[in-house]
């Protein structure tokens, strides 16, 4: 019954100045998406006006692709609209990637970033190395926007990075190794400054990965991950990179990943993205579709009966899940709800009538009559296809 588990969605360097390097990544099995994509929409659905735009979701959102429009217009427009005096140093450089990802101009903002850098007071060398996590971020920023001007930025940080002896933070160094790999290259006079850095940064992480894989902890495992997949200075021990798929998506299914913040430093090294990525997300600009969507109820042993019809407009190249929330807010009739199973994300109830085991019903979709074969985050519907969400017996 294939048909029945309804599944979930399933180089350059970042500027002209870095050298391009060999990716030592590995891949999410097939079997195992839905785990990921089950835990990027719990991420997306955590999206809303009241909440504190996250810049980070929405980083991890575009790298992923995201499933939930309506929660990247959301993100975009409060991004865009946030004073920037009000934003620390990481803040602020989390803001440009995110915009930058979403294609939006971000030209003040990184003059402001820029000045900020610029006037930086390094941490002493006793200081904890976690004051050091800002100032990576805010480089990577800059290195992707203008490489060139930053170089004597990043510079001055990789020196006082190089110079402190406090107890190494694995989030920190994976950052500050994102920053200077985007710096790194071939012909610039850094060259063996960034270099030097980023071997021992390397080093250091690689010295934290456990005998489960995880690296430093479960929560830092993303960003390391991503750190140690693109560096161009390797490290003495090779990473076991399946080793540490294998333990996260382990952690995935224990339900580890429920906070929206953890799930968005995890997901791009699921998706086999990183932060050096950000500049080369495709926006696009799709044209819209109609696709036609029933809901239909007709077992007489349910109270409520119903057949009832809308259009629905979405991007082309949508998946039906974007149907169904588009559906959804433009009619309570269409609410639905999902639950994650063992067969991943699937649609229990619609318009308040829920499947029921003991009475073996569930929620059947079909295109143009015919029953689809892939589950409402991988089917991708055509223009003027008619959807029905039919309810019944299996």
């Amino acid at each position: 019954m294939a048909w029945f588990a309804l599944f979930l969605l399933s180089h350059l360097w970042a500027t002209a100045g870095t050298s391009a390097q060999v990716r030592s990544s590995c891949s999410v099995p097939s079997e195992e998406e839905p785990w990921v994509d089950g835990i990027q929409v719990l991420m997306e659905n955590s999206v809303t006006r009241s909440a504190y735009p996250n810049p980070s979701i929405l980083i991890a959102m575009n790298l992923a692709g995201p499933y939930n429009l309506k929660a990247q217009k959301i993100l975009i427009e409060e991004l865009m609209a946030s004073k920037i005096s009000d934003l620390t140093i990481g803040q602020l450089a989390l803001n440009i990637m995110a915009l930058n990802s979403s294609c939006r101009d971000t030209a003040s903002k990184v003059s402001v970033l820029q000045r900020k850098m610029q006037s930086w007071t390094p941490p002493g060398p006793k200081e904890e190395a976690v004051n050091f996590y800002a100032p990576s971020l805010a480089v990577l920023a800059l290195c992707q926007k203008n490489w060139e001007a930053t170089l004597p930025i990043a510079a001055g940080f990789a020196k006082a990075l190089l110079a402190n002896t406090s107890p190494f933070d694995v989030d920190t160094g994976a950052v500050a190794t994102l920053a200077l790999t985007c710096m790194y290259s071939s012909w610039d006079s850094y060259r063996n400054l960034f270099g030097q850095v980023l071997k021992s940064t390397v080093e250091n992480i690689s010295g934290r990965v456990t005998d489960s894989g995880i690296i430093g902890n479960i929560y830092s495992t993303g960003l390391a991950m991503q750190a140690l997949s693109v560096t161009p200075a390797q490290p003495s021990k090779k990473w076991d990179c399946e080793k540490t798929m294998a333990t996260v998506l382990d952690k995935i299914k224990q339900g580890k990943f429920q906070n929206p913040m953890s799930i968005a430093q995890i997901l791009p090294s699921l998706k086999g993205k990183t932060y050096l990525d950000v500049p080369h997300v495709k926006c696009g600009s799709a044209s819209n579709i109609t696709i036609v969507y029933t809901i239909n109820n007709q077992l007489r042993e349910v109270e409520l009966l119903f057949n009832v019809t809308t259009e629905v407009s979405v991007k082309g190249s949508s998946v039906l899940l974007v149907v169904l929330q588009e559906a959804q807010r433009k009619s309570p009739m269409f609410k639905f709800e999902t639950t994650m199973t063992s067969w991943g994300l699937i649609v229990t109830s619609i318009n308040g009538i829920a499947a029921n085991a003991n009475h073996k019903t569930y929620w059947q979709f079909l295109g143009d009559g015919i029953p689809l074969d892939e589950g409402v985050a991988d089917y991708i519907p055509f223009d003027h296809e008619h959807i029905t969400a039919n309810f019944t017996h299996y």
